[in-house]
């Protein structure tokens, strides 16, 4: 009787402790389902934080309990409540701290939570921190403090794969910091979930060019310009790769159909211009395509310089063909359109040479002499 009645106090002993270090769980748990309907109930924040603080002193017991220490319910909780007062707490310090326990409470719940029983609320708790990271990230994003923005924005791209913005600024964030395979490998995922943006393909065929290789930055901006056809910046990207690689056949296809659309880039004129009296040597279709640059700008000097070099072509080849009325004329046009070069660039050492040589056919020796001293100062 004695040995029965000994049993049955211990029995009650140790259901009383057993109470006791799960008690402080059960509140928490009720904070949590509190939570829960106030956030249906769109409640304020202030509320929302003294119902949460319910929870977080019952389970900073629970944590400190040598039983109830060990069960993965208490950190998915901590996790969970810590995560939310990161988000809404107004004082910055304070939800500063809370990230970071939430962080490493949800370390702990993950490690202990073996059976998966807790699964709901550790994924809970992961959304929030990721949403929190998201904020932080952004904001040190248009800070241009891109070293911390990438280290928070990194893990929410990797946590949110679909996000094309995301992924887009983490490859941003890593082109500033010199990580540009890092870079290359952002935009990439970006690319193939769906993005569109125009310079997304202008920086991933920099960096393919940046690494030489070209026939994947000509592929890319090929790819780009599918999606945004016409595009000025992606053009002249495409043009200018292709000068580069000397695939002028491609060039001059590429400037033509552009011209079909943009009929007022005096650019798009100059580089056709350009191709045909070095490429095609077709002298008559360049000068009328320098004219049409100019006519959109005036004072634009490259074309100035080239139409220049076109008329010298003409003088050249009249001198041969000894047509002394055609040759003057062509030196004429030559020298006007270079003083207007001129005058836009003082500087320009070519036009002050090709000048001279002008004026030494006309045997102007006091402008030979006038030139000639302003490039010795140079």
């Amino acid at each position: 009787m004695r040995k029965l009645l000994f049993n049955i106090l211990a029995l009650s002993l140790f259901s009383q402790l057993a109470f006791s270090q799960g008690s402080q769980i059960k509140i928490a748990n009720n904070s949590l389902a509190k939570l829960q309907n106030s956030i249906a109930e769109k409640a304020d924040a202030k509320k929302q934080l003294t119902i949460i603080g319910e929870g977080i002193k019952a389970i900073d017991l629970a944590e400190n309990d040598k039983k109830t220490k060990n069960w993965p319910e208490t950190w998915a909780i901590k996790a969970y409540l810590s995560s939310y007062i990161a988000l809404i707490d107004e004082n910055e310090a304070n939800a500063d701290k809370y990230f970071q326990l939430s962080q490493d409470a949800l370390v702990k719940a993950t490690q202990l939570d073996k059976f998966q029983s807790n699964t709901e609320l550790i994924k809970a708790a992961n959304h929030n921190i990721h949403v929190k990271r998201l904020r932080k990230g952004t904001e040190a994003f248009q800070q241009n403090d891109f070293a911390v923005a990438y280290d928070l924005l990194k893990d929410v791209s990797d946590f949110m794969p679909a996000d094309t913005l995301l992924a887009t600024n983490v490859a941003i964030c890593a082109q500033n910091l010199q990580q540009y395979n890092d870079a290359l490998s952002y935009y990439i995922k970006a690319k193939e979930k769906g993005a569109k943006n125009p310079s997304l393909f202008q920086n991933i065929a920099n960096i393919y060019a940046s690494k030489f290789e070209t026939d994947l930055a000509i592929k890319t901006l090929e790819e780009g310009l599918s999606l945004n056809a016409y595009h000025p910046l992606l053009t002249n990207d495409y043009i200018n790769l292709l000068l580069d690689t000397e695939q002028y056949e491609k060039a001059t296809k590429a400037v033509e159909t552009s011209l079909k659309t943009d009929k007022r880039s005096k650019l798009l004129f100059f580089l056709y211009g350009y191709l045909q009296q070095n490429q095609a040597k077709n002298i008559a279709t360049a000068e009328l395509s320098y004219k049409k640059a100019l006519e959109v700008d005036y004072n634009y000097f490259d074309a100035l310089y080239q139409l220049a070099l076109a008329y010298i072509q003409d003088a050249n080849q009249a001198l041969t063909q000894k047509d002394n009325q055609k040759f003057t004329a062509n030196i004429n046009r030559a020298e006007y359109s270079l003083l207007r070069a001129h005058e836009i660039n003082i500087n320009h050492k070519n036009t002050i040479k090709l000048l001279i040589d002008i004026y030494t056919r006309k045997n102007r020796l006091d402008k030979v002499q006038e030139l000639k001293r302003k490039l010795n100062e140079f």
